[in-house]
């Protein structure tokens, strides 16, 4: 027998590793073989329980959107008085060919070609001083999706899908709308990378209307359910014992779960994704368009439980204007202006924007000068480079604070000055409101605790109301 000191004294550190490991359940969920996408309560208090992200692939213009800068009609046709470092020749000053307005009760200036969104001023938090490492479309994309602008890692909203799981078992927990294709980097943007492979986002080419081309093989005509639950079931005996084999590779379990996903989506993703059964006031609400289709899909799947849904406006860089600006800004954003106002005004109606974090934006902006060097296909004139030193992006719902704008760009729009907000900082906020503190949701991999933060990123509380 022991005494209770000899065993207290042999046994304290064992004790000790029991309450660490109980601290480190709450801050990273764990991997469940057998329903991983299970829904999930965050360690914190959230605000937030799904995501909607519109990417306006290409790197919008913060001075012809959300970022008024009238000091550039003083210079414009003229040299600005400072210099800026750009990644190719740009010139004079070229002001904006738009105007903007105030609006609602905030009083936020927005530019015309957005004047359906500008309705909705008084739901936005505007982030005038967002600034990223790299003036290049490839690493921005993976810093703004995943994080990191190289490593292959995990992207955001597989991070989400790994952290509260999905709340409807035949849908995926996290779908990328992308009509025509894929961005630059293709499924880099959201691929669960190190996570296990459930968790990566699901593509849908949404420029497709007939569910069968929407989502391939969505229907099966070669057999009855049973027969092909029957099937399924054998499939997974044999994958399970060729895992065990392999010491639960974990590419294996993707694979498993994977058919095990397409096989329930069939009894549910026809029914989603038929935007026929919305009143046809709601299908007007968002328009009878490319992005107002795939705008009321997202706000459908995430009514149905999808924990997060990107929207992608085009597959190529169709923001990225290094030439005629007035006319291509003025043609994208008409093509997506009012069907984000209609989903700001949908998930508002239906009570779910209040814990719907919605954001808004690209992978960087563009100079306040404009670009001499013809590039490419866009090689022209009257255009902007690549700007990552400073631009805007927005937030709705999810308890940010609505029709408030944070920090400024200098002068002339060029780069963030007052209150300067990462891209870092920007996943950091995000997942607070969603329940996670970002220094200890983390994953280990090779040895290493990885997060969606790096090893960086501060919450931004002067955003959140």
């Amino acid at each position: 027998m022991l005494s209770r000191r000899h065993l207290l004294r042999s046994s304290g550190m064992g004790l000790g590793w029991l309450g660490l490991g109980s601290l480190l359940a709450e801050a990273a969920p764990t991997f469940d073989p057998a329903d991983p996408l299970a829904p999930k309560q965050p360690p914190l208090p959230a605000k937030a329980k799904r995501v909607l992200h519109i990417f306006m692939n290409g790197g919008p213009s913060q001075v012809d959107t959300f970022d008024p800068k009238p000091a550039l009609a003083k210079y414009a046709g003229q040299a600005l008085p400072v210099h800026y470092r750009t990644e190719r020749q740009t010139g004079a000053a070229f002001p904006s060919p738009f105007e903007f307005r105030r609006h609602g009760q905030s009083g936020l200036e927005v530019s015309e070609i957005f004047s359906k969104v500008a309705e909705r001023a008084d739901d936005l938090c505007v982030i005038r001083s967002m600034h990223t490492d790299v003036p290049n479309h490839g690493p921005s994309l993976m810093m703004m999706n995943c994080g990191a602008t190289q490593q292959s890692r995990p992207s955001f909203g597989s991070w989400l899908s790994y952290g509260l799981g999905s709340e409807n078992r035949n849908l995926p927990g996290f779908i990328s709308l992308c009509p025509g294709g894929y961005p630059v980097w293709g499924a880099k943007n959201w691929r669960s990378a190190f996570l296990p492979g459930v968790y990566q986002a699901t593509l849908v080419d949404t420029k497709e209307q007939q569910l069968d081309k929407l989502i391939a093989n969505v229907e099966n005509r070669h057999t009855t359910r049973e027969n092909q639950r029957r099937q399924l079931d054998l499939l997974a005996a044999l994958n399970a014992e060729h895992r065990a084999e392999r010491e639960e590779d974990a590419l294996i379990e993707a694979r498993i779960q994977s058919f095990e996903l397409a096989f329930r989506m069939q009894m549910e993703a026809a029914e989603v994704f038929d935007i026929s059964r919305e009143p046809e006031s709601i299908r007007s609400l968002y328009g009878d368009t490319l992005h107002g289709r795939q705008m009321l899909i997202a706000r459908r799947l995430l009514e149905s439980g999808v924990r997060f849904v990107q929207v992608w406006h085009g597959a190529g860089q169709p923001w990225d204007n290094h030439a005629e600006i007035e006319k291509n800004h003025r043609r994208l954003a008409g093509e997506c202006d009012q069907p984000i106002a209609a989903v700001l005004t949908d998930l508002e109606q239906r009570g779910m924007l209040e814990d719907t974090l919605v954001i808004w934006g690209g992978e960087f902006g563009r100079t306040p000068t404009v670009e001499l060097t013809a590039f490419g296909s866009n090689g022209g004139k009257n255009g902007r480079d690549h700007n990552s030193y400073g631009f805007s992006m927005w937030l709705a719902g999810g308890g940010v604070k609505a029709g408030h704008v944070h920090g400024a760009t200098d002068e002339f729009g060029f780069a963030a000055m007052e209150d300067k907000v990462h891209v870092h900082d920007l996943h950091a906020t995000l997942l607070r409101q969603l329940g996670f503190d970002h220094e200890r949701f983390t994953y280990r991999y090779a040895g290493r605790d990885f997060r969606l933060t790096d090893v960086e990123g501060r919450v931004v509380n002067e955003l959140l109301a």
